[in-house]
């Protein structure tokens, strides 16, 4: 059972941080370790060249742990848009065909498909928010033969609630659909396994519960998938990549597995060993002790909103790490700014408030929190 962590991060007294979702906080060690990065690029004469590349090697195998996947299967790539970019780009659409996704879902899991869905004569099929809160039920209502391709999220970047992936995962095999997941409010906080979701790509920004820097994100592709077109054509996503450019002549073939995929400046000074630290320490936490440790407080959230009337995501229907929650009237003004203001930081969704505690995290914060929301309402 994991205690508070509050010590590993630089958090001042006074400061409730209940906005995980939006952006984590670094580590400190993180930190220390971005510091040591720029550090090469200020004295680029000091650089060991075959470091950075080994560093991109020891990031991907960790991320590709902590989902169940292989070394070879992950791309490192700067954003869940780019990842998702990626898939579609390699997805056949025919004319007429569906593809599913839900009602609100985050944006860079839109855009490429209404993209193809225009270029394909295809449509975006939006599943709706159901009344029960059992999106697993309404999105396999939909997966028919007319259904070109899945897009989904383990849950709503809004509020929490939950899809059983391994659930739609199994069908969509059935029917022959690839199923491709924004797993960026999942990955890291909560058991996200490949290996019993098997979709075909699975792409996740970093910089939220995998602790990481800005502009970094991953790529996973399934093994049937590793012989697309990337994004990018560079040195680095072709064979034979070398940190010393003394070769001359141009690589026809492409690097091993999904790393044809890993975006341009790849090897990155300053982002790896940043997430290198963080995806160490998340990999001896491990994200099912993470998901035991905040549900609980996410738990303690739901009680204290349906004591004021709120509407909250069923508790069989909701992760454990995030939770959202609709006041019975209208949120008026900026009450996040006015939270803010008191060093209460939390993010409005929507018609709802958006609380993404970690483990810095206890219950007094959410009392505080209510606190604080009873007397700005009112």
């Amino acid at each position: 059972m994991l205690c508070n962590q509050r010590h590993l991060f630089d958090i001042a007294d006074g400061i409730t941080y209940l906005n995980t979702a939006a952006y984590s906080p670094l580590l400190t060690a993180a930190f220390v370790a971005g510091e040591e990065g720029l550090k090469r690029k200020y004295h680029p004469w000091d650089l060991d060249i075959a470091l950075p590349s080994v560093e991109a090697e020891v990031v991907r195998k960790l991320f590709a742990e902590l989902i169940g996947a292989k070394v070879d299967d992950v791309a490192i790539v700067n954003s869940a848009s780019y990842g998702i970019e990626t898939a579609a780009r390699n997805l056949h659409l025919s004319r007429g065909q569906k593809v599913v996704v839900i009602q609100d879902q985050f944006p860079s899991n839109i855009f490429s498909w209404r993209r193809l869905a225009v270029e394909s004569k295809a449509k975006l099929l939006f599943v709706a928010r159901p009344v029960d809160g059992n999106w697993t039920e309404a999105v396999l209502k939909t997966l028919d033969q007319t259904v070109g391709i899945a897009a989904l999220p383990p849950c709503h970047w809004s509020d929490g609630s939950t899809l059983d992936l391994v659930a739609i995962g199994a069908r969509c095999r059935e029917l022959g659909v690839p199923l491709v997941v924004d797993a960026t409010q999942a990955a890291g906080a909560m058991s996200f396994d490949v290996q019993k979701i098997q979709p075909d790509f699975v792409a996740c920004a970093a910089y939220k519960w995998l602790l990481c820097p800005y502009t970094i994100a991953f790529l996973y592709a399934a093994p049937h998938q590793q012989t697309g077109t990337p994004l990018e054509f560079h040195r680095w996503n072709h064979s034979d990549p070398s940190p010393v450019a003394s070769k001359m002549g141009y690589s026809k073939d492409y690097h091993v597995g999904a790393r044809r995929y890993d975006m341009g400046e790849v090897n990155n000074l300053i982002h790896l060993p940043m997430a290198k630290a963080s995806l160490i320490q998340l990999t001896a936490w491990t994200p099912d002790a993470i998901q035991g440790y905040l549900r609980p407080i996410t738990d303690y959230v739901a009680n204290e909103a349906e004591k004021r009337g709120w509407q909250v995501p069923p508790p069989d229907h909701r992760v454990g790490h995030f939770i959202g929650m609709t006041p019975s009237s209208l949120i008026s003004g900026d009450l996040v700014g006015r939270l803010q203001k008191d060093g209460i930081h939390i993010s409005k969704r929507g018609t709802g408030l958006r609380i993404s505690p970690y483990l810095f995290n206890e219950h007094d914060d959410i009392s505080r929190l209510f606190a604080a929301l009873d007397k700005a309402i009112t």
